[in-house]
């Protein structure tokens, strides 16, 4: 028996057909294979259908979307026969990705020969665009208060028929400053509407806006056993801060996983993130607030389809994200709450999946981790970062499961493997390769490995210690770079353009610091005659910059003179130092005018 999406409590024992739906939307969930209503559902379709105002709370993921979109296409139904294309349901919601995929649920749910008419309106797309469709005609409209404003003001929505109205997430869109907009929007509707609130928390601003509002409203309340999902398995991991970046990468080697989902605190985070993990081999996307829409349909159209493997997302990027594919969900950065938290690790486990949630945070964390452990009702286990063994482990069962999978779809499809066992052939023919069997199919094996070893020879991570262990006894030195902020560098930018041009690998390069107008970077000194004898070629972002050594200063209050020792991986970009205040961390930009006499160009 399947229910429509629910990260809740058993559903009731009756299903849809007792909740007063129409035949036709009946089947059309029937068709579907939806046969039982979870409690959300249960409780606020029949209130809804009544004609009487609504306050829900329920967390996401409880089905709520079709909590009211049922409702709102069956009145829509029996306004079909007037013909009338103006709008009939208007649908506020927090964010362009929960509008849209909140239409593309509710179109679903009407199913093909409806009549009906949907529009989704958001900004970060061209506005022309949905103001031609709205000018079309659509009964039902979806959209983020902005964006509705905006169209509202420009004469191309029309509010006065409108019969019913949803605030989808009101706590969200409190949140985020939309509830002025809310409130706009609403008072330009009729004072005969139906309305429907829903929302996870009712803090005091919520429960003004409903009295305010609504007229006499049922108020219904879905509260699950636990906040977070059962068959999602929680897991921590206790590093140092400057050890994250490495930690995860080998949990990413380590872990057999389809879609991971990655959660960074701010959208400069969430870039360089994705630009470091690049830069260390793996194929992932940054989803963020400057992400278009058509950028975003690309990725979760990759996700889907196992393209794309890794997404580093943002909080607000990633609601209404609904990828069934995604088994692993990472916390990057720490929540900035409880129930931040809840509604990330609620990206997997869908569809009757097994999920896994990893919780990356520093020893000065921990009290987080038991706050959001109270909240959920459930403990973390804590585990260890892989080891190299571990992690050549992970390499051969994913190149045996290739191999096999390989000869199974050639089997099923009834590929003609002719011209490649003729190749075989020729090639243990041809003495002058002195190839036996065995040795062929290493060579082969390496070739389908995509070049990666199934030998993990970085240097082991020494568990409970505060040292990178791509450290080891390096001496590193500090160099300035003639380019920062103001010409749009970036961490990731910096290590590539060094990396190609000079060939040095990218964790030679250890912290990096970028200001304004310049940048520092601590080098391994192995590499500084390569990086001198090519800092010629170096470009980034289409132009030249000075690579020098920096310039040490002095400590006035002691008499001593600052040396240039190892730096840890981290960059610290923010908060950037106001100019004039306070000695410069790790050296000095070259005096304006000055040529350093260790200038390599």
């Amino acid at each position: 028996m399947t229910r429509l999406p629910n990260d809740s409590d058993s559903a009731p024992e009756s299903g849809f057909s007792s909740l007063g739906l129409s035949p036709r939307l009946l089947k059309a969930l029937e068709s579907k294979g939806y046969t039982q209503p979870s409690p959300i559902q249960a409780q606020a379709i029949p209130v809804l259908l009544s004609g009487r105002d609504l306050v829900g709370q329920a967390q996401t993921g409880t089905g709520k979307t079709a909590a009211f979109a049922l409702p709102l296409l069956q009145k829509l139904d029996k306004d079909m026969a007037r013909g009338d294309r103006r709008p009939r349901a208007l649908v506020l919601a927090p964010t362009r990705e929960l509008a849209v995929q909140v239409c593309q649920a509710t179109e679903g749910y009407a199913g093909e020969g409806s009549g009906l008419s949907f529009v989704t309106v958001y900004g970060g797309a061209p506005i022309f665009t949905q103001l031609k469709a709205l000018r079309r005609g659509a009964q039902v409209v979806v959209g983020t208060p902005g964006r509705i404003m905006d169209c509202i003001r420009r004469d191309a929505l029309d509010l006065s028929g409108i019969e019913t109205v949803v605030l989808d997430e009101a706590d969200e869109m409190l949140r985020m400053g939309f509830i002025e907009d809310v409130e706009w929007i609403l008072s330009h509707t009729p004072a005969s509407r139906q309305t429907a609130l829903f929302s996870a928390t009712m803090p005091e601003e919520i429960r003004r806006v409903a009295q305010q509002y609504l007229n006499s409203p049922e108020h219904v309340s879905v509260k699950a056993q636990t906040r977070t999902v059962q068959k999602i398995e929680q897991r921590c991991l206790i590093v140092p801060h400057r050890q994250k970046l490495t930690a995860l990468c080998r949990i990413l080697e380590a872990e057999a996983s389809d879609a991971v989902l990655i959660f960074a605190r701010t959208r400069s985070n969430c870039n360089d993130l994705t630009e470091q993990l690049q830069e260390r081999g793996f194929t992932c996307s940054a989803l963020h607030g400057d992400v278009s829409q058509n950028q975003r349909e690309d990725i979760v159209r990759g996700m889907k389809s196992r393209r794309i493997k890794i997404v580093v997302a943002t909080d607000v990027a990633a609601r209404g994200l609904d990828v069934d594919t995604i088994s692993h969900v990472i916390n990057y950065d720490m929540p900035t709450d409880a129930e931040t938290f809840v509604h990330r690790i609620g990206r997997t486990g869908r569809a009757g999946r097994t999920g896994v949630t990893l919780l990356l945070l520093t020893p000065k964390e921990r009290r987080s981790l038991r706050a959001i452990e109270r909240f959920t009702g459930q403990r973390m286990e804590e585990i260890q970062v892989p080891s190299n063994a571990e992690i050549a482990q992970c390499r051969q069962r994913q190149l045996r499961a290739r191999i096999a999978e390989i000869a199974k779809e050639s089997k099923e499809s009834g590929e003609d493997l002719g011209p490649y066992r003729q190749l075989v052939t020729e090639l243990l023919a041809n003495d002058a390769q002195d190839l036996g069997p065995v040795e062929l199919a290493a060579v082969l094996a390496r070739l389908a490995a995509d070049n990666k070893p199934l030998v993990f020879d970085e240097p082991e991570w020494e568990r409970h210690s505060g040292k990178d262990p791509r450290d080891g006894d390096r001496n590193f030195v500090r160099l300035y770079v003639s380019a920062g902020y103001s010409s749009g560098l970036r961490p990731g930018q910096l290590v590539a353009a060094i990396a190609n041009s000079a060939n040095i690998p990218g964790k030679a390069i250890g912290a990096i610091d970028i200001r304004e107008n310049a940048s520092f970077f601590d080098l391994d000194e192995r590499f500084q005659d390569q990086l001198r004898d090519n800092v010629h070629r170096i470009q980034i972002r289409g132009r030249s910059v000075d690579i020098q050594p920096a310039r040490p200063y002095s400590d006035k209050r002691e008499g001593k003179r600052r040396s240039h020792g190892p730096r840890p991986h981290v960059h610290r970009a923010h908060p950037r130092p106001r100019p004039g205040k306070g000695a410069r961390p790790y050296g000095g930009r070259p005096k304006p005018g000055s040529r350093n006499p260790n200038s390599w160009r």
